[in-house]
């Protein structure tokens, strides 16, 4: 049993063949999957599938690309919405500095505001990092983010700093670029962190596994990911799956 703990089934790229995707998935093993709402589009989209599938949940928040469209009202409809009973995590929040819509000053203010909304909900966060590792880190632990703990999503920076978000009650989740064969700092990740600490996920419909690189991923590929793993730690898959699985359970405190 798989449990894909990052999907974006809730945009346009599954609207054809939504329901074929889910299929596939079920018949690969992956059994649950948090689908991660990131605007005023995707929320409501994200919150319709978790509510239409048992073993589907949500995760609200918004997308530091776009953090200069957020306005107080959005932050305040994510907090009421935090207490739907298949919403488990608030984001994904974080840091881009790849795209430059948002101003860097306005992107870390729209993190720390979820944040705190996160530790007034009692909710673990999903982090988007994308060339932000050091602000990152500095802003979790000024914001005592530790108090909730949550995911370094589709972790993609060196083993360097996983200590770091390890100390402060993260988990590492790692996606495709873990089995790409030029990309060595996921692989060295997946070496260190330790099995009760690691979750595996898709980003789907992004940044699909060897050998389906550049084409359309989606939450069965994650076998993948998790088989790669098994691989670099020298561990069976069914160990790999049962942890990371386990751990998914225990962060986002679901009870099968």
């Amino acid at each position: 049993m798989l449990f894909d703990t990052h999907v974006h089934l809730n945009i346009n790229q599954f609207d054809e063949d939504r329901e074929e995707v889910l299929q596939r998935a079920k018949e690969t093993g992956v059994e649950y999957m948090v689908v991660v709402g990131f605007d005023r589009e995707t929320i409501p989209k994200a919150l319709e599938l978790a509510e239409n599938n048992p073993s589907m949940y949500a995760a609200v928040g918004w997308h530091p690309v776009d953090a200069i469209d957020m306005e107080d009202k959005d932050l305040e409809w994510i907090e009421e919405l935090a207490s739907h009973p298949k919403v488990v995590a608030i984001g994904e929040m974080g840091l881009d500095y790849h795209w430059d819509k948002s101003p860097k000053e306005t992107q870390k203010e729209v993190l720390r505001k979820q944040i705190q909304l996160a530790k007034r909900v009692g909710l673990p966060i999903i982090i988007h990092n994308r060339e932000a590792t050091e602000d990152i880190i500095e802003i979790l632990r000024e914001e005592n983010a530790a108090e909730v703990g949550g995911i370094m999503h589709c972790y993609n920076d060196s083993a360097d700093f996983v200590q770091e978000c390890l100390d402060m009650n993260f988990y590492i989740s790692l996606g495709g670029p873990v089995t790409f064969k030029n990309a060595t700092d996921p692989k060295e990740v997946a070496k260190v962190v330790p099995l009760d600490r690691l979750l595996v996920e898709t980003d789907c419909p992004f940044l699909a596994p060897h050998p389906n690189r550049g084409k359309r991923n989606e939450p069965a590929y994650v076998k993948l990911v998790a088989e790669k793993i098994a691989e670099l730690k020298e561990i069976s898959f069914e160990e790999v799956s049962d942890a990371t699985t386990n751990n998914a359970f225990k962060l986002f405190k679901i009870n099968p």
